[in-house]
């Protein structure tokens, strides 16, 4: 790429060949505002926002789609960019709803703060409400057509990202709306429930369906045992919706939070994380060993069933038997935990505390209730957790740290990078590498399967057998790898993929924004969280080793089939309610 400079805002800026003014700006530090645009994405134009003034050309010009050339002269906020972007903006807030105070996204809405930094108090021209129907009939999506600004990120999320395709634009004009193809519901859309969509949605346009209150009440009623659970990605991400830096390691502050907010026991998603390296690590071996249908596919992340379902269910055969780790602890909290408390199963609930909206719909499959009872009871995004914890006026900073409860508190470094793209990977060879082989697997990084590519291929050598892996992130990633699979034509044995991008660490639940820097930083995070603990092989977690002596006997064994496994379902791409 060759490099010349540009001029913006009577400042010598470097650029070179392929960049976009808005590219070179932001390299430079100088700031230009956007709405449609972000980061993840491939530049629209459409709402004008990022308009700047460039030397010889006859109108003002979107900067984020407008390529740099040798020697141009650029000005940002010039004062026709700055009238013009008024004006956009303005039209924006003219239909907009006004209830700023009850929104999900107040003092977080793109819309919002760019009102206030182009200094705009009044609106001059309002234009009476479209008045559309809030749709909540998702398990875990939620969508209020009125707040949509038609910036058509979620539509190029769904579409590029996740290859789903589950929104469209209908419509002409004022009436353009966007919505689900043939005018259905979120709830009976092809959706796979992931929030990507929310991730990027710069207003209250999609949200997550709220169950605060349901958990206030179980925290409130002296009859119930209430028994929370924490993901991994949850103590990376916390901290972030709470006003800290993006990375930051908080687990000791999450698990005092959680006290004060009046759980009975706090207890680790990580406990399961561990169990299902177990299961998933046994069974791998075993279809290396004994036959069954190979690469087997991980099973953790809830929105890739789903999108395995709609639209590969030729490979369900495939896909790894085990639950995810969320579900695999309720069964157990519901069974293990309470026998060993003596609490009352009936009286229990269980609470996830989960970076991914996709657990809302998981927790509500009708099979996972092999503990007699529905396993999970409710399911909170890190967002909610962090409104709670604002609710009960926690000054969450100065909180001293604790550590989880037993028996389903301990956990090990494999079960933290779960929350990693790669991580389940990683995590299974390190346990597979021990038990294949009897010896100690010296370098616990194993490199190879970590980074935010869409795709990574690995080969690792445990004994005589080479095992040839892959990952991806994302479900664009997964179909291309899938289609592979499918035609025949990739020799893995081992491939994990994870919905969202850069894994749990990025999923739909996470605080708001997100970027591949944020991502990056929460991905450190994870892998210094790793490094720190004491145990970081989850066969050697002593928690784990008496959960077996002492209740499901073995991996594999008939009980733990009966409570950590399950089976999945074959589904249409057609949007049907009874489908979702």
């Amino acid at each position: 790429m060759s490099e010349f400079a540009i001029t913006i805002n009577d400042q010598p800026v470097s650029a070179h060949s392929g960049m976009t003014v808005l590219e070179a700006a932001q390299a430079a530090g100088i700031k230009i505002p956007t709405l449609c645009y972000h980061p993840d994405l491939p530049p629209l134009g459409a709402c004008r926002v990022c308009l700047v003034e460039i030397e010889g050309e006859r109108n003002l010009q979107p900067s984020c789609s407008f390529p740099v050339r040798e020697g141009m002269v650029v000005w940002t906020h010039s004062a026709k960019v700055r009238k013009a972007r008024r004006t956009v903006v303005e039209l924006l807030l003219s239909d907009h709803p006004s209830d700023c105070t009850a929104c999900a996204r107040n003092q977080n809405c793109e819309l919002q703060t760019l009102a206030q930094e182009l200094g705009i108090r009044e609106v001059r021209v309002r234009v009476e409400p479209r008045g559309y129907e809030v749709d909540d009939t998702s398990l875990a999506v939620v969508r209020d057509p009125d707040k949509c600004i038609l910036c058509r990120r979620c539509l190029q999320t769904c579409d590029l990202i996740q290859s789903v395709s589950g929104l469209r634009l209908s419509g002409r004009g004022y009436d353009t709306v966007i919505g689900m193809p043939f005018d259905t519901h979120m709830g009976s859309a092809l959706c796979v429930n992931c929030g990507q969509c929310i991730n990027r949605c710069p207003t209250g346009a999609l949200t997550e369906k709220f169950q605060i209150n349901e958990v206030w009440e179980m925290l409130e009623d002296p009859g119930t045992f209430t028994v929370v659970q924490t993901a991994p990605a949850v103590r990376i991400a916390l901290g972030e919706a709470l006003g800290m830096p993006p990375g930051e390691i908080v687990t000791g502050k999450l698990t005092s939070a959680l006290r004060l907010l009046g759980f009975d026991r706090v207890f680790d998603t990580d406990f399961t994380a561990d169990l299902t390296i177990m299961e998933e690590g046994h069974e791998l071996i075993h279809r290396l060993t004994e036959g069954g249908a190979l690469p087997q596919l991980t099973s953790c992340s809830p929105g890739w069933i789903k999108f395995i379902e709609h639209f590969y269910p030729q490979l369900l055969p495939n896909v790894s038997s085990c639950k995810s780790p969320q579900q695999m602890f309720g069964a157990l909290a519901k069974t293990y935990f309470a026998e060993t408390a003596g609490v009352d199963p009936a009286k229990m609930k269980v609470v996830s505390i989960m970076p991914c909206t996709a657990k809302k719909y998981e927790a509500a499959r009708p099979e996972m209730n092999a503990s007699g009872y529905r396993d999970v009871d409710v399911v909170l995004t890190t967002r909610e957790l962090a409104q709670m914890i604002k609710e009960k006026g926690i000054d969450f900073a100065t909180l001293p740290d604790s550590d989880y409860d037993d028996p389903l508190g301990e956990s090990t470094g494999a079960a933290v990078i779960f929350g990693a793209t790669g991580g389940v990977m990683e995590a299974a060879l390190r346990t597979a590498y021990e038990v294949i082989t009897g010896e100690k697997l010296e370098n616990l990084d194993i490199e190879a399967v970590r980074g935010m590519e869409g795709v990574r291929e690995a080969s690792v050598q445990i004994g005589d057998l080479t095992v040839k892996a892959a990952v991806a992130h994302g479900l664009s990633n997964a179909a291309q790898l899938l289609d592979r699979v499918a035609a025949g034509d990739a020799d893995y044995h081992f491939i994990e993929i994870m919905c969202c991008p850069g894994g749990c660490l990025g999923g739909g639940g996470q605080p708001v924004p997100t970027s591949p820097e944020i991502r990056q930083q929460r991905a450190a995070a994870i892998y210094e969280a790793d490094r720190r603990m004491p145990i970081r092989r989850s066969h050697e977690n002593p928690s784990i080793q008496a959960l077996y002596e002492r209740f499901l006997g073995k991996p594999l064994s008939e009980k733990s089939h009966h409570l950590l496994h399950t089976e999945y379902t074959p589904r249409t791409k057609r949007a049907v309610q009874e489908e979702n």
